[in-house]
This record gives C-alpha cells, structure tokens and sequence, in this order.
C-alpha cells in the first residue's frame, strides 16, 4: 500500500491528456497553407442511403463572396472569412477571421453532383450516393522463385 507523501497530497489532480493520435490528427487535417489562426467550423453530419448531409454553422457571412466549397479525393473543404466591424466601446465573443473545415467524403459520394445552400446562417451541403457501392476488389498475390543467393 502506498501512501502520499503531503507534497504530493497539495499537488492538484490533472486530468487525462486525449489520445496523442487524435490530437495529431486533427493538426494533419489541416492544410499547410492555413493559418493555424483560423477557427474550426462547426458541423452536423447525416448520412442516409441515398444522401449524405453537412451542415455548418456560419452565421454573418455572405456566402456569395466569403465561403468556398471544394472536393478534391474524397475531401470536402469549407472555407470562409468573417470580417470584423471594429466599433468603439463594443465587446464581442464573435470568432472573426479564417474559419475553416476539411471532411472525408463517404465511399460512393457522388463528387460531380454536390449542392449548397444557406440559410438563416446554416450552410448546406447535399451530396448524393451512388445506389450500389463498388464492390470490394482483391488483389492476386503471384509467388515468385527466391533465387539459391549465388552470383
């Protein structure tokens, strides 16, 4: 039985550290060109048969100039700009700046038929599904000769 010395009795409790892969998972995600500044964008995510649904909160953006969508091997990417209106003697807890996020698209995402919409500061992103998953493809292994190691 060990018992705590008082040092280490006064010595406050910290909690667990998360799982050091995740951590790096999430700064592998991010692209080299962005700015570790920018703020994660929040999202809901919903995958039905035949639709996969992401929505993302960006309230005061005008989509039209300050987000861009994009899909490049199975990765949707969410980009966009909040600026902010600097007034005097006014606090703000708004995020402003770079707001960013990159999601693995699921298998069959039908890429070439993405949709968005937003509205009331929520952006929509409709991705149809292919009916039929491509089926799972195996690889033959050939067996080769080792050779008696001589030249």
């Amino acid at each position: 039985m060990s018992t705590l010395s008082p040092r280490q009795a006064l010595l406050p409790s910290w909690p667990a550290m998360p799982d050091w892969s995740d951590l790096m998972a999430r700064f592998e995600s991010r692209p080299p060109w962005s700015s570790l500044e920018g703020h994660m964008i929040r999202v809901e995510e919903h995958l039905e048969k035949d639709r996969y649904t992401l929505r993302a909160e960006l309230p005061g953006v005008d989509p039209a100039k300050d987000v861009d969508i994009s899909v490049r091997e199975g990765q949707l990417t969410i980009k966009a700009e909040r600026t902010e209106r600097k007034q005097e003697g006014t606090r703000s807890e708004f995020h402003y700046g770079s707001l960013y996020r990159s999601l693995p698209l699921p298998v069959g995402a039908k890429e070439d038929d993405i949709d968005a919409t937003y509205t009331d500061g929520i952006l929509t992103v409709t991705v149809p599904m292919s009916e039929s998953e491509k089926p799972e493809k195996h690889i033959a292994i050939k067996k080769t000769e080792t050779g008696n190691g001589h030249s």
